[in-house]
C-alpha cells in the first residue's frame, strides 16, 4: 500500500501522561500559544473515544503469539521489470516495491478495525492543542534507526523539512503542506504548528515518515544530496532493512533482530516473516503462470477475468493454492479515467460528460468482469459519505452561496451514471452524447466532430496492442466523429508525459483513504493544477470545489462531516471530472497453505498491508506452540 493512506475532527484525548512543567516551561517560551496544562494521549480519534485505551497490548485483528520466521514471496509488475533507487521520496527514478510499508515509520498509525484512529508508534504521547492549531509529539525514548541511533525531535524536524523541500516530490510538499513549521522543544519533543487551524492536521503530521540524517552520509564524510539518493540503504527505523537487491529480479527484505518497536501495542503481534521477498515480472501473464508456479505466496487479484479463468491447476486442486474471498468495509476511492482539463477541448462539463456517455460500462463488466464489479458512482462509495437523492436542506444551505458557479444540476437529484440496461441502450447513450456536444459547440460534419472554427476533436491515446478494457470505448467515441490519434505504448515516457500534465487521455486511481479529505485536497486543490509533478492530473481549478474540501478537513461533527461529503460529492460528479470506473466490496486473495492469519478480520484494511503486518508462516511453528495457535487470540 502506499504511505499511510489519508491523513480528523471532534478529538477526545485519553489521559497518558501528564507535561512536566519544565516541558510547558520550554514551550511557553518557544511559543506564546503552546498548551497550558497540556495532557498527553496515546491516540486521537476521528469522533469519540479510541476503542483502544492507554495501555492496551495489541490490536484484536492481530495474534500477539505469532511466530516469527518464514520467507513470504510476493510479486509485482513492474513497468519494466526494474528498479533504480531506494530513495520513495523523491521524483525522479523507478523505487523499489516494499520501502514505504517495511523499513520507514511514521510518528503514528491507524489501526484497521476504526474508521480513523491514529496511535502512537515513533510517538508514544499526542498532544492536540485546544484551539487546533498545532500538536505536538513525544518520542518513545526506545525507537532507534536500523544503525542503532535513537530517533530524536531533530530527526522529525529533518525529515520534515527535507519532505517539504524542493529535494522531495511535490506530491509530498503538497501533503504537508499545511503544516507550517515543526519546532524542537527537546530532545523528544517535536511541535508542529498549522498554517490553519485544523481537525485533520493531527493526522497528517502523524503520518510524517521518519528518516535518520545520516542517510546518504558517505565514508569521506561528504553527503549525497537527498533527490540524488539512488541505491544507498534507508537509515529509518522500520521493521526491515534490505537484504539483497538484484534489479530486475527481486529486492530482498530482512526483519531487523534489533527492530525497536516489537513490543509497542501497535507493533505487536505483526511483521512476523524473517524475511519478505518482492519478485519482479514483466507482464501480468507471467505473474499467473508464476503463481501457479508456486515462486510466490500471496496475491491479490482485482481483475475479474483472470480471477474467474486463470487461477486453475494442480496446486489449486491439491489445496497448496487457496483462493478466498474475503470482505471489507474500505470507503472506496475514485478511480476511471480523465482528460486533461488544460486542453481546451476538455475544459466544459458538458463535453466530459459526452464522452462518459459513450462508455458502455455494463458490456465491459459482462464480458470481462465476469459481472463482479459495481460501477463507481461517488467519490465516498461503500460508505455514508456517498451522495444520493435530492440534496438535504443542510447540502442546499452549504451549496447556495456557490449557486452562480456550479452547474444547475448540483442542486437536483444526484447524478445517475449512464447504463446500458433495458429500457436504457447504447445506442440512446450516443444520442444523448451528441446532443451534449452539440450543447458545448461540437458537431458532425462528413463523419467528424468538429467545432465551430473547424478543429476536428482529437484524443490522444497511448496502447501499442489491444486494450480489452478500453477498444470498445475507442469504437463507441469513433461513432461519435471524434478522431483518435494512438502513439506508441512506453511505460517511462508515458509516466513523464502524465508529471509534466502532457496528456490528452490517462487513467487515474486515488488512494483509499479512511478520512478521504487529504486525498481529494492532494488531487484537486486549484493551487497545484499548474505544478508538474503534483497530483492534481485533471487540472481542476475550482473556487468551490477548495472551499468544500476544506470544510469537510474542517468538520467538528459526524453529522456536518456527512452533510459537508454530500455536497461536495455533488459538485465533483456533476462537473464529470473523472469518467468513473469500479469498484469492489471484497478482496479476491490467493496464498500459500503455509500462510496463518488471525481469525479476527480487520474491518477497514488493504490485501497487502493485512498480510504483512498480521499474517505468518506455519512452518516457524513447532510442537507446543502450534497448539496455542490453533485459535488466535
Amino acid at each position: 500500500m502506499k504511505m499511510s493512506e489519508s491523513f480528523r475532527r471532534t478529538f477526545s484525548y485519553p489521559r497518558c501522561r501528564v507535561f512536566s512543567g519544565l516541558l510547558l516551561a520550554i514551550a511557553a517560551s518557544l511559543s506564546s500559544s503552546a498548551p497550558r496544562n497540556a495532557s498527553a494521549a496515546h491516540a486521537v480519534a476521528q469522533f469519540g473515544e479510541p476503542k483502544y485505551s492507554a495501555g492496551f497490548h495489541h490490536f484484536d485483528y492481530v495474534n500477539p503469539d505469532a511466530p516469527k520466521g518464514g520467507t513470504l514471496n510476493l510479486s509485482v509488475v513492474s513497468l519494466n521489470s526494474s528498479f533504480d533507487k531506494f530513495n520513495p521520496f523523491s521524483l525522479k527514478g523507478r523505487v523499489g516495491p516494499g520501502l514505504l510499508e517495511l523499513a520507514f515509520e511514521t510518528l503514528t498509525v491507524y489501526s484497521l478495525d476504526e474508521v480513523n484512529t491514529q496511535y502512537g508508534l515513533l510517538a508514544d504521547d499526542i498532544h492536540v492543542e485546544p484551539d487546533l492549531g498545532a500538536v505536538t509529539f513525544h518520542i518513545d525514548a526506545r525507537a532507534r534507526f536500523s544503525n542503532g541511533d535513537p530517533v530524536t525531535a531533530k530527526d522529525v524536524k529533518y525529515s520534515f523539512d527535507t519532505l517539504t523541500s524542493r529535494s522531495a516530490s511535490p506530491r509530498f510538499r503538497a501533503y504537508f503542506s499545511e503544516l507550517k513549521q515543526a519546532v524542537v522543544l527537546d530532545e523528544q519533543t517535536v511541535r508542529f504548528v498549522f498554517a490553519r487551524k485544523g481537525r485533520d492536521l493531527p493526522f497528517v503530521a502523524g503520518s510524517l515518515p521518519v528518516f535518520s540524517p545520516k542517510w546518504g552520509l558517505q565514508p569521506s564524510g561528504e553527503k549525497t544530496p537527498f533527490d540524488q539518493l539512488r541505491l544507498e540503504a534507508p537509515i529509518a527505523s522500520g521493521p526491515y532493512v534490505i537484504e539483497k537487491a538484484a534489479s530486475g529480479l527481486s529486492l530482498t527484505y530482512a526483519r531487523n533482530p534489533n527492530y525497536w518497536g516489537k513490543d509497542v501495542p501497535a507493533r505487536r503481534g505483526a511483521f512476523n516473516f524473517d524475511r519478505v521477498v518482492y519478485k519482479l515480472y514483466k507482464d501480468m501473464d507471467t505473474q499467473v503462470a508464476a503463481l501457479r508456479a508456486g515462486e510466490f505466496d500471496f496475491f491479490a487479484e482485482t481483475r475479474m477475468r483472470y480471477w474467474c479463468c486463470q487461477y486453475i491447476g494442480k496446486r489449486f486442486d491439491n489445496g497448496d493454492l487457496i483462493k478466498t474471498i474475503l470482505p471489507h468495509r474500505n470507503m472506496s476511492a475514485m478511480n476511471g479515467y480523465i482528460f486533461n482539463m488544460r486542453r481546451e477541448r476538455f475544459k466544459d462539463a458538458r463535453v466530459r460528460q459526452a464522452l462518459n456517455y459513450a462508455f458502455d460500462w455494463e458490456w465491459v463488466n459482462q464480458k470481462i468482469l465476469a459481472d463482479e464489479f459495481d460501477r463507481q458512482d461517488s467519490y465516498f462509495a461503500n460508505s455514508p459519505l456517498k451522495a444520493t437523492g435530492l440534496p438535504s436542506e443542510a447540502e442546499l444551505k452549504l451549496l447556495e452561496p456557490y449557486r452562480a458557479e456550479l452547474p444547475p444540476d448540483v442542486f437536483g437529484p444526484m447524478f445517475v451514471q449512464p447504463n446500458t440496461r433495458p429500457p436504457s441502450s447504447l445506442r440512446e447513450n450516443l444520442i444523448k452524447a451528441l446532443d451534449l456536444f452539440a450543447q458545448a459547440g461540437w458537431r458532425v460534419e462528413n463523419g467528424v466532430l468538429r467545432n465551430a472554427k473547424g478543429e476536428a476533436f482529437i484524443i490522444e491515446i497511448a496502447g501499442s496492442r489491444t486494450n480489452l478494457l478500453l477498444e470498445a470505448f475507442y469504437a463507441n467515441l469513433t461513432k461519435l466523429g471524434i478522431t483518435l490519434v494512438k502513439r506508441p505504448a512506453d511505460p517511462v515516457g508515458d509516466r513523464a508525459r502524465l508529471r509534466k500534465f502532457d496528456y490528452d487521455f490517462a487513467s487515474i486511481a486515488f488512494r483509499e483513504a479512511r478520512d478521504p479529505g487529504a486525498e481529494l485536497w492532494r488531487n484537486f486543490n486549484g493551487a497545484d493544477a499548474d505544478t508538474p509533478g503534483s497530483e492534481n492530473l485533471v487540472g481542476v481549478k475550482s473556487h468551490v470545489v477548495d472551499e468544500l474540501i476544506k470544510k469537510l478537513l474542517d468538520a467538528s461533527s459526524k453529522e456536518e462531516q456527512t452533510t459537508v461529503a454530500h455536497a461536495l460529492d455533488r459538485v465533483l460528479v456533476h462537473n464529470h471530472y473523472v469518467l468513473p470506473w469500479r469498484h469492489l466490496t471484497h478482496h479476491y486473495v490467493m496464498y500459500a497453505k503455509h500462510l496463518r492469519r488471525p481469525e479476527i478480520l480487520p474491518l477497514h484494511y488493504g490485501a497487502y498491508e493485512w498480510v504483512l503486518g498480521a499474517w505468518w508462516d506455519d512452518r516457524a511453528v513447532n510442537g507446543a506452540a502450534a497448539a496455542n495457535l490453533a485459535t488466535p487470540r
